[in-house]
Formats: C-alpha cells, sequence, structure tokens
C-alpha cells in the first residue's frame, strides 16, 4: 500500500472545506488561495483548484467577480455567499467532531 496515495487521499477530502474557511476571511483570487493552502502544506496544483472552485460556485456556495489588476489582466476574486457561510458552519461543526472522534480513537490506541 502507498502511504503517499493515502495522504494525497487526505488532503483531498478536506481541500473544499479548507477553501471555503480560506475565503471565509476575505475574498480572494485564484492565486491567493493556492499560494495560501501551500504556505500550509497542502500539496495542490492549479488544474486541482479551478474546477474545485467552479463547482462550489455552480453549487450556490462561492460567487465571483472580476476586478481589475495593475499587473496583468483581471482577476476574478471569489467570496462566499449566504450559502456558502451557512454550509462552512456545519461544516466546522462537523470538523470539531471528526477531528475530537479521531483523536480518541488514535489516542486510545498509543496507550
Amino acid at each position: 500500500m502507498n502511504v503517499e496515495n493515502t495522504k494525497a487521499q487526505m488532503r483531498k477530502g478536506v481541500l473544499e472545506y479548507c477553501i471555503l474557511s480560506i475565503l471565509s476571511e476575505d475574498d480572494k483570487y485564484a492565486s491567493e488561495i493556492l499560494s495560501t493552502l501551500k504556505d500550509a502544506k497542502m500539496l495542490v496544483v492549479e488544474g486541482t483548484i479551478y474546477p474545485l472552485l467552479t463547482r462550489l460556485k455552480n453549487a450556490g456556495l462561492l460567487s465571483y467577480r472580476w476586478e481589475e489588476s495593475s499587473s496583468g489582466p483581471p482577476r476574478k476574486y471569489y467570496g462566499l455567499t449566504e450559502t456558502g457561510k451557512l454550509f462552512l458552519k456545519e461544516l466546522n461543526t462537523t470538523w470539531d467532531e471528526l477531528r475530537t472522534a479521531v483523536n480518541v480513537v488514535t489516542n486510545a490506541k498509543k496507550k
């Protein structure tokens, strides 16, 4: 069994949650989101992020707006919709419950 494959699947499973959390602070364009994920050691490539942003937008969780850039073409800024904020709130609760459960199980195994 390949541990790198399992690690990649674990990261993929929380990627939506991470993106929504990043956008809870402020509207951002894709490169900023990608940079934040990379700084956090979430190994993500551009080819992964754009389809995910589109899927989240189509699900009504994100909106976007175009903004002129002084350093190139206009940028598409993404932000949470009201539905996205509610969805993120539910994910926060679910993440806390999941993290607690995993800690209970994994810490029990260490004793």
